[in-house]
This record gives C-alpha cells, sequence and structure tokens, in this order.
C-alpha cells in the first residue's frame, strides 16, 4: 500500500532540490546566472550561423508586445510549486484558450491560472485588449484551475468554454452571446471533482454532437489546504504512477444534445494512467477519429476507434515506441505528402537528465540528444515499469500511410530541452508548418528557452527561436520573484531562512506552459502568445507581413450534418506552391483546445487552384479558383 508519510523520492534528488534552493541565494547565484547567460550568447551566434545555411525564409522578427496589449494577467502559483518546493504536477502549470467569443472577427484569450482565478481578455483590434472577465463571469477565483477548451457543445455558432481543476469540480461554461457565459456545469453532468488535466472536445460518434475526453491525471494531494484553498501536494507524488489506489480513470463523455452530457461505459474507453494531455486523428482512416492519449510517467496510449461504438487500445500496432514522459501532442502534415504525422513532447525524461549532469547540460547542442543514459542511470526498471518500448526524448511519427509510422526525431531535428507543450502553425507563411514549443521548470532550476523551430521545406526542422527574436526575452529578464520568505517569522525554521533576517525575496527562473499561434492583429501572419508561471503572458507580434508580401488563407468552418465547429474534418489545398493538408483538431498548445480558423500559407501563390474538404458526416465540399488573402467563412452543404 502507499504509505504517504514515507517519501519516495531518491536520496539523490531530494538533496539537489535542497542544495539547488539554497544555493540560489548564495554567492554562486551570480555564478550560475553568469553561465547561463554565456550559454543564451553561444547557442545565438551557433543558431544565426547555421540558419543562413538553410532555405527556409528566416528573416523576419517577433517582438513583444505585453506592453502595448495592455494585458495585465500574471498567475499565482500553489506553494508546493515554489515556497516548499515539492516535485510535484502542480509544477506543470496551466493552459490558455482562444476564441472569437463574441463573433466580432478578432480572436480573445483566456489565461488560466492556479490562484486568484482565470482572465479573459477581450480582443479590440491593432493589438490591444481589455478584461472582460468579471462581465463573462468566468473568472473561478475560489478553485484551482489547469486549463480550458473552447468548443461548440450546442451546436448554436458561438464557443462555449469548458475549464478542469484540481479537486475543485471542472466547469462547463455556455456561452449566451455578447461575451456573457453561464455555468452549466451541474447541468450538463461534467463537474467530475479530482485531479484534471487537459481536455479534448470531438466528435467520436460522428452524431454531429461534440463529445469530451477529459484527463485525470491521478492523486497527488493530501486532505490539508494551504494558501489560497490549493490542496497540499504528497511529496512522493512521482512514484504515483506505481501504487494502482491513487489513480483516476480519465472520462469520455457523449454529448446527449441539450447541453447534456454522460459518462460512457468503460465497455465504449477505459483509460487509467497518469495523463496530462490527448489529441484524437482518424488514423486507420475508417472515418471515425482515434484517440492518443499522453502519460507523464510511463507508456503513452493509442485507441483506436470502431465504429463510434467502442474504443480498442492499440498502442503497439502503430507507435510500438513512445515517450515516457510525455506532456504534449500534436497531429499535423510536416512535409506536405498528405499523410498526418504526430508529434509528442517528453520533459519528464530530462528533468531526470538535469538531476544527473547539469553542468554538461549548458552547452550548445546537447538539448538534441536523448536522456536515455540519464535514466538508466537514475531508474531502476521498477520504477520506469520496463523501458524496453520507451523513448527518452521527444518523439516525431512520420506517417508513411498504411497505417504506417517511423520515429524520425532525431532525423529531422525535433529533439529539445525541459519541453511542455507544441503549437503548430506556418510562422513564415511559406506552405510548411512550424513549432513553437514552451519550456522551462522555473524555480529552482536554470533558466532555459522556448524553441521555435522551422520548417525547412519539409526536409526537417532548424532551431530558430534566436533568429527571429522569441529569444532573448524582453529586457533579457530571465529571472522572476518566486516567494517570500519571513527569516525571521513564520518562515524561520525554512533551509533557506537561515543566515537571513527579515523578509526575504527569492527569485527563480522564467519559465512558459502552454501557448497558442494565430493572427491577433489580423495583418496575415501568425502571432504566438504564451500563459507563463507567476509572469505576464509574452505577446509575440510578428513582422512577417512588413518583411515579404504574405499571401495566405485563413478558413473557418461551419458544419451542418456534422458539428458546428467542423472538428475532425480535413482540408486539403492545391495552390501554386503545392499541396497542404489540415486535420481540424483544435488543438493550440499544451494542455488546450482553441477554436481558431485554419491557417494556410501560399508561399509566393496568389491563387488558390482548389480546395477540398472532407467533413466528419462524410460530405465532400470542393471550392475552386480562391483569390489569397483572405478569410474564407464554409458552411458544409
Amino acid at each position: 500500500m502507499f504509505d504517504m508519510s514515507k517519501p519516495l523520492i531518491p536520496i539523490t534528488i531530494a538533496t539537489f532540490f535542497l542544495q539547488f534552493c539554497i544555493g540560489l541565494i548564495s554567492t554562486n547565484a551570480q555564478d550560475t546566472q553568469s553561465r547561463v547567460e554565456k550559454y543564451l550568447d553561444r547557442r545565438k551566434i551557433q543558431q544565426i550561423s547555421q540558419a543562413a545555411t538553410r532555405r527556409a525564409f528566416h528573416d523576419f522578427q517577433f517582438s513583444n508586445r505585453i506592453k502595448e496589449s495592455q494585458i495585465t494577467f500574471k498567475p499565482d502559483i500553489a506553494d508546493d510549486v515554489g515556497k516548499y518546493n515539492h516535485p510535484i504536477h502542480y509544477d506543470h502549470g496551466a493552459g490558455m484558450a482562444v476564441a472569437d467569443i463574441d463573433g466580432d472577427g478578432l480572436l480573445d484569450i483566456y489565461f488560466v491560472g492556479q490562484l486568484g482565478g482565470n482572465e479573459l481578455w477581450k480582443n479590440l483590434g491593432n493589438g490591444r485588449f481589455t478584461n472582460i472577465t468579471q462581465s463573462a463571469g468566468v473568472g473561478l477565483k475560489d478553485r484551482v484551475c489547469v486549463t480550458a477548451s473552447f468548443a461548440d457543445i450546442d451546436n448554436d455558432g458561438d464557443p462555449d468554454l469548458f475549464v478542469t481543476t484540481v479537486r475543485g469540480g471542472n466547469v462547463m461554461f455556455e456561452n449566451l452571446g455578447n461575451g456573457i457565459f453561464k455555468d452549466i456545469s451541474d447541468q450538463a453532468g461534467v463537474s467530475y471533482v479530482g485531479h484534471s488535466s487537459g481536455a479534448v472536445f470531438f466528435d467520436y460518434d460522428n452524431d454531429g454532437l461534440l463529445d469530451l475526453f477529459v484527463c485525470n491525471v491521478g492523486k497527488y494531494t493530501l486532505e490539508r489546504k494551504g494558501r489560497g484553498g490549493a490542496y497540499e501536494g504528497m511529496t512522493n507524488s512521482f512514484y504515483g504512477h506505481l501504487f494502482p489506489e491513487l489513480s483516476e480513470s480519465s472520462i469520455l463523455y457523449r454529448n446527449l444534445g441539450g447541453n447534456r452530457f454522460k459518462v460512457v461505459s468503460p465497455s465504449v474507453l477505459s483509460h487509467k494512467a497518469w495523463s496530462g494531455d490527448a489529441s484524437f486523428f482518424d488514423v486507420n482512416g475508417d472515418g471515425f477519429p482515434d484517440l492518443y492519449v499522453c502519460c507523464m510517467q510511463g507508456d503513452n496510449l493509442f485507441y483506436e476507434n470502431e465504429g463510434g461504438a467502442h474504443f480498442v487500445e492499440k498502442t503497439a500496432k502503430y507507435f510500438p515506441k513512445t515517450p515516457w514522459g510525455a506532456m504534449g501532442v500534436k497531429f499535423f502534415d510536416y512535409n506536405n505528402d498528405g499523410l498526418i504525422d504526430l508529434f509528442v513532447t517528453d520533459m519528464h525524461s530530462d528533468m531526470t537528465s538535469l538531476q544527473i549532469d547539469l553542468q554538461k547540460r549548458l552547452r550548445p547542442g546537447l538539448e538534441k540528444a536523448k536522456s536515455e543514459t540519464f535514466c538508466a542511470i537514475e531508474w531502476t526498471e521498477a520504477y520506469l515499469q520496463g523501458s524496453s518500448n520507451n523513448i527518452f526524448g521527444n518523439a516525431f511519427y512520420q506517417n508513411l500511410g498504411g497505417g504506417k509510422f517511423v520515429e524520425v526525431s532525431d532525423q529531422i531535428g525535433v529533439e529539445t530541452f525541459w519541453p511542455w507543450g507544441v503549437s503548430v502553425g506556418d510562422l513564415n507563411a511559406d506552405g510548411y508548418e512550424d513549432m513553437f514549443i514552451t519550456a522551462g521548470m522555473g524555480y529552482p532550476f536554470n533558466y532555459y528557452v522556448n524553441s521555435v523551430l522551422l520548417n525547412d521545406l519539409g526536409k526537417n526542422f532548424f532551431d530558430a527561436e534566436f533568429v527571429v527574436g522569441i529569444e532573448p526575452r524582453l529586457g533579457g529578464e530571465t529571472e522572476v520573484d518566486y516567494f517570500k520568505l519571513d527569516t525571521e517569522g513564520a518562515d524561520k525554521n525554512h533551509p533557506i531562512s537561515r543566515g537571513h533576517h527579515g523578509v526575504i525575496t527569492i527569485e527563480g527562473s522564467a519559465s512558459s506552459r502552454s501557448s497558442a499561434t494565430f493572427d491577433l492583429d489580423n495583418d496575415g501572419d501568425l502571432d504566438i502568445v504564451t500563459n507563463e508561471l507567476l509572469d505576464k503572458p509574452q505577446v509575440f507580434v510578428s513582422n512577417l507581413s512588413e518583411k515579404r508580401k504574405v499571401n495566405f488563407i485563413k478558413l473557418k468552418l461551419r458544419g451542418t450534418k456534422s458539428n458546428r465547429d467542423g472538428l475532425g474534418a480535413t482540408v486539403k489545398l492545391f495552390s501554386g506552391s503545392g499541396t497542404q493538408v489540415r486535420y481540424h483538431d483544435g488543438k493550440s498548445g499544451y494542455l488546450s483546445q482553441s477554436s481558431l480558423p485554419l491557417y494556410f500559407g501560399l508561399g509566393d501563390a496568389i491563387r488558390v487552384d482548389r480546395i477540398e474538404i472532407h467533413w466528419p458526416s462524410g460530405t465532400t465540399q470542393l471550392l475552386k479558383d480562391v483569390d489569397a488573402n483572405q478569410t474564407l467563412n464554409v458552411q458544409e452543404p
């Protein structure tokens, strides 16, 4: 049985955490910061040099316009993440979601935080936003929240909102129009109370109503509550996957119509694992969406949808080796061969390697290495529950057709360090989709960069965060205030308090969690917004449209027989720049799902020869001779 009184974290890790915390405010802290700065400088020089040899257009930049945006959201975190520094799942942070909530043609942003409430920011145009949380009624200040997803659950034409929490009850908001939402959680039957994480809307039975899959991690908190009402965490929760009594089943809800959902029986789908995120795609091409579920401690699982009646676990058939510490997931066609590929990020494997070899990891190039050696040293096979079918790092499964996938992450250059989730979009509008990957652990670890992986015309990806201005951070600030200690009062027994007087502020490295790529200012190119730990978002506005002529098509789907959002549709676009395929899954970033138009960069093409839309209902729609540089609102016939 699981004994919460006995810490199961290896002594090497516990000692590492304590030593690192004390070191942050010692004289060695300056040395650490100096090493980080030197590392970032070297990485910048290396990237700029390597980018010069690449064919993909990269002579454009992003600038952080957080001040101009007027967004002031700054999330708070549970003390387990900072002050008490427990290695616990609270440090996974929170998500964000994007949608045009009031039909004005501008995309609005919902930010999620653990403590202090979430915020909804209305897009005013020209890169400016205003806080409408109170009037919209979506703040949830009394709950520890994890993430959010937008989708039209009642097919009335506006995006509704689902929010997951840690033991606060999940929440479904119906969009009433004009920026007003109503809590219908109890009526809808989705107010599960547990350790929930990512949530994915998809129509698994193709009845025209969006169903909902909610990932539940497992029990990682105690019965005591701390600051802000957050349940205190188990100090040994990273061993929780070894104890079946701590697991929580993830939930598949079937949409019954009338804003009512029903939990499906285990005969339809039964999933129990420490899962944080999931996504869907019709892998076997039978017209029904299949489900891929990430496990942050163990094997990922793939469920094949058999005619909308039930799911069968077939991971080994398609993905025989999966990342051991998976966080984010995205299906997309990276090489424009018409076949949808799969990318999965793995953060927990890198956490292990950090503890073994902190210094070595601060050398450019090593972030491209897998972590097998480190994990083999640190963890037993019993802890890993068998590692022969695992990858200790990111995985990229190239679709070869006929149900065959091959793992090519190292060959195409998509290994990164400390990754959380991925947002995919054609950042340079050349017709090939690029990736933005959030990263970093925050306190008490060194700063690490968010990654931009530009697609080199479908051959591979190259690192470009310094090339395009994502790094270094605005003002070079890589540290944020994490917590305060009253060294002679309530916190006098804290290990860091020794040798100090009065109230001191402890800093930690800045780090991102979730993100979304979308055209924030309607100038035709894609921008990026992040959700941070203990810091304001980064609002990266692209100047691509100032650097070159941008040709694009935005496609907003409106289902009739299919669900109103058209989730599950496949769109094929044919132009002089080639053929592109998008699978409409709404997956926008780590943990989150958004309601965004599909974006196609067209390179030099100024017209689209034809667009094929394959709706979930089975209907195929054809558009011919379409002018570029417009948003098409397409209704299913």
